[in-house]
């Protein structure tokens, strides 16, 4: 483990341990008693299960620690919900430690189970799939509205390499494609941070964007499961979800990209049979993201400053088309309010965006990647490289694009774009990638 990570976890408020190495889930009895107390409810689905479950449970049960099972099914593919965590934190009896033997769902499920109890929980992590093990927040749907819930991390995550690596090669690309997004999502820090709208912490960012172009610059060895990059590829998924939690928002690791992939996630997005997973829909969000980064990088102009805006009663009106009345649209109608500007406060943002542009530009350019080289890079990981790969047509893309500025507070390219009057033209250039029928 790298004194990142180390120094990360001594920061925490919450992350006592993180145990990442080969042959690491024989100590977890031993782990286990240095944090806990009590017996153990060991949470999985039926494939999380088999890749770790029968050697976390001996090495529990040789250590004293008395344990029960509670195993889901894993096909169709469990979806992040809060009836689910719900349903797994009904199944606690008192005195219970939760433990949670899985990846992206299983996790966030036992994470928000267990802070709605306010007891603390171990993750045995099986595969680099994702980068919320370590964040203090879980990315569930309620109500038919994905959103991330904060929660507390997981106290204690246990990592066996040997169960990583071992993983189905396609979850693995997902990890891959979950870490590719924070190229787009530190284009997207870096315009707030510059027009003064959410700065960029000094902690967070180099935690993330640091090692970045070092974990994503190998993805043959990624596909090949090949243990150092395995190992590298974790622990940049790990040091992002610490620095959320440092943050105190998924906004280190969350952009644009993000707000595409939610909407897929919310729509019950299905591909081949299977339910699309998060990091497949995050890969192909970040590609279409730095497909409008690029078209806007490539535009001679000045931003036109008469503009006047779309009034909220008009984003309202939009939302309500696009997304139909009920709670997902009034909770979209919500965090476009909490960011919303018009008249003189926009005019004043795009002279501010006119006076910053020659400098931000090029920063730009130097933190990004091209959408085509991002593109071969997932496809070499094993990962979606664009909208055909899940399933997602030209009109399916366009109208996701459109819509997911609403979906969170947060601002982004998408934003900018939006502001500018440019976001037209620039979701016509993402829909040059390949997409479904």
């Amino acid at each position: 483990m790298t004194d990142l990570i180390a120094n990360a976890v001594a920061r925490s408020a919450n992350v006592a341990e993180i145990v990442l190495g080969r042959g690491v889930l024989a100590d977890a009895g031993r782990i286990y008693a240095r944090h806990f107390s009590g017996p153990a409810l060991l949470f999985a689905d039926d494939r999380g299960w088999a890749a770790a479950g029968p050697a976390v449970e001996a090495a529990l049960n040789a250590a004293g620690i008395a344990t029960r099972r509670h195993i889901i099914a894993a096909t169709p593919r469990p979806k992040p919900t809060t009836d689910l965590a719900d349903s797994l934190g009904a199944a606690l009896a008192p005195g219970e430690t939760p433990v949670a033997i899985g990846s992206g769902v299983m996790n966030d499920v036992v994470k928000y189970a267990a802070f709605q109890r306010a007891i603390p929980y171990l993750c045995v992590a099986t595969a680099a799939s994702m980068d919320g093990y370590t964040s203090a927040g879980a990315p569930l749907s309620e109500k038919g509205f994905k959103k991330t819930i904060p929660c507390r991390p997981a106290k204690v995550l246990i990592a066996d390499l040997d169960v990583i690596c071992a993983a189905p090669p396609e979850m693995t690309g997902w990890g891959y494609g979950d870490l590719a997004g924070k190229v787009p999502a530190g284009g997207d820090w870096m315009i707030a941070d510059a027009l003064g709208i959410e700065a960029i912490d000094d902690v967070a960012w180099p935690m993330v964007q640091g090692g970045l172009s070092g974990w994503l610059a190998h993805p043959d060895r990624i596909r090949a499961a090949d243990p150092a990059a395995i190992d590298g590829l974790f622990q940049g998924l790990t040091l992002v979800g610490l620095a959320m939690e440092a943050h105190g928002s998924s906004r280190p690791a969350s952009g644009a990209d993000h707000q595409i992939a939610h909407l897929w996630e919310m729509d019950d997005l299905h591909h081949q049979g299977q339910r699309v997973s998060h990091g497949a829909c995050v890969a192909v969000g970040c590609v279409t993201t730095l497909h409008m980064y690029d078209w806007l990088l490539a535009q001679p102009h000045r931003f036109d400053l008469d503009r006047p805006g779309a009034t909220m009663a008009a984003k309202s009106a939009e939302i309500l088309q696009r997304f139909g009345a009920g709670e997902v649209a009034d909770r979209a109608v919500a965090e476009t309010e909490a960011k919303h500007t018009d008249g003189a406060a926009l005019h004043d943002r795009l002279i501010r965006l006119n006076a910053i542009w020659p400098d931000l530009a090029p920063r730009l350019r130097a933190r990004l990647m091209p959408a085509t080289d991002m593109a071969r890079a997932l496809a070499t990981a094993g990962a979606p490289s664009g909208a055909a790969d899940i399933g997602v047509s030209r009109d399916y893309l366009l109208e996701t694009i459109l819509k997911a500025r609403f979906l969170r507070s947060r601002y982004t390219l998408l934003d900018l774009l939006d502001e500018t009057g440019l976001l037209p033209q620039a979701a016509e250039a993402a829909l040059g990638q390949k997409v479904a029928p």
